[in-house]
């Protein structure tokens, strides 16, 4: 984790300017950093988190979930916003075009696949949560949506105000839900006129699409 922690300290200090107390928080949050980071990595089927030699700062993904985990950890640990998680927001912005924000509140395992022009708002997530580029999570008159367990976003998937996404939901891509609920077990499409369509997936569809991107806790690697 050395090479993403230099990476990390010369861009701030490039970009915005980073003073001592900052770099002091940074170093003292790492242990509660990386251990999150690498136990998310750890639970992904991809090649390129579940295998720990190949974790690294250039491989762009890794390094947009770091930031966000060094900028929430330390929010997280000293319970206010502070300027350094401001500067670590705007790095990952800048430098993934996605908009994940330090005071969401991802899941403990979660995962995301060229997450660019995604907007993730102010929603409960639960885990096993995945996206893709251009998805929209946002709120309606201030309500926010609520996600369960094993939920995939699929490119440039909507989901806006009063919704209740049960688990095991597929929202497939382009598709666009505001104020509508999701039951458990369910594949949503993009039906014409803007309706939706909801169609429930049994087990085996289930399987293959959580299976291929998520490690079980608990599950023999």
């Amino acid at each position: 984790m050395e090479k993403f922690y230099l990476l990390l300290f010369k861009q701030l200090d490039n970009l915005f300017f980073l003073d001592d107390e900052e770099r002091l928080i940074i170093n003292e949050s790492m242990d509660e950093i990386n251990e999150r980071f690498l136990y998310n990595c750890s639970h992904l089927r991809n090649k390129y988190y579940s295998d720990l030699s190949k974790i690294s700062p250039y491989h762009s993904c890794q390094y947009t979930m770091f930031l966000y985990f060094t900028a929430n950890t330390i929010f997280k640990k000293y319970q206010k916003r502070l300027e350094i998680c401001d500067k670590i927001y705007n790095l990952q912005k800048m430098l993934s075009g996605a908009d994940i924000y330090y005071e969401i509140d991802l899941p403990e395992i979660f995962m995301f696949d060229h997450p660019v022009g995604t907007v993730l708002g102010r929603a409960e997530y639960g885990n096993y949560f995945s996206f893709s580029q251009g998805c929209t999570v946002g709120n309606n008159k201030g309500i926010y949506p609520t996600f369960g367990d094993f939920v995939i976003l699929m490119s440039n998937a909507k989901v806006l105000g009063d919704c209740n996404i049960g688990n095991n939901v597929i929202i497939s891509a382009n598709t666009y839900i505001k104020d509508t609920n999701i039951p458990s077990n369910s594949m949503v499409f993009a039906g014409q006129n803007g309706k939706v369509i909801i169609r429930p997936i049994n087990d085996d569809i289930v399987k293959l699409f959580f299976d291929e991107t998520f490690i079980m806790s608990g599950e023999a690697k």
